[in-house]
């Protein structure tokens, strides 16, 4: 299983934990300090991932498209640096 450790600029921590096949997510793990809400989102967001090309672009067009529900909110991180801290992982 590949990891990666990043601090969001001015945000939060997050860690990434991720089995990929060819370029694309298998099994992904996010977690740190930033806050998703409800709760749940969490494990729905993973689910989307799995499948997904490790390109950063469209990592965060996924993610964002998924933060887009406005029943979900991210505090301390954004579509963008949760996407950079899955292809740190892969690196």
């Amino acid at each position: 299983m590949k990891k990666s450790t990043y601090k969001v600029p001015g945000g939060k921590l997050l860690k990434i934990s991720l089995e990929e096949n060819n370029g694309v997510i298998q099994r992904i793990q996010i977690m740190g300090d930033f806050f998703l809400h409800p709760e749940e989102s969490i494990v729905e967001l993973e689910e989307i991932l799995v499948g997904a090309e490790l390109n950063q672009n469209k990592l965060s067009e996924t993610i964002q498209s998924f933060l887009d529900n406005p029943d979900i909110i991210l505090i301390g991180a954004s579509s963008a640096d949760i996407a950079k801290a899955i292809i740190l992982a892969d690196n």
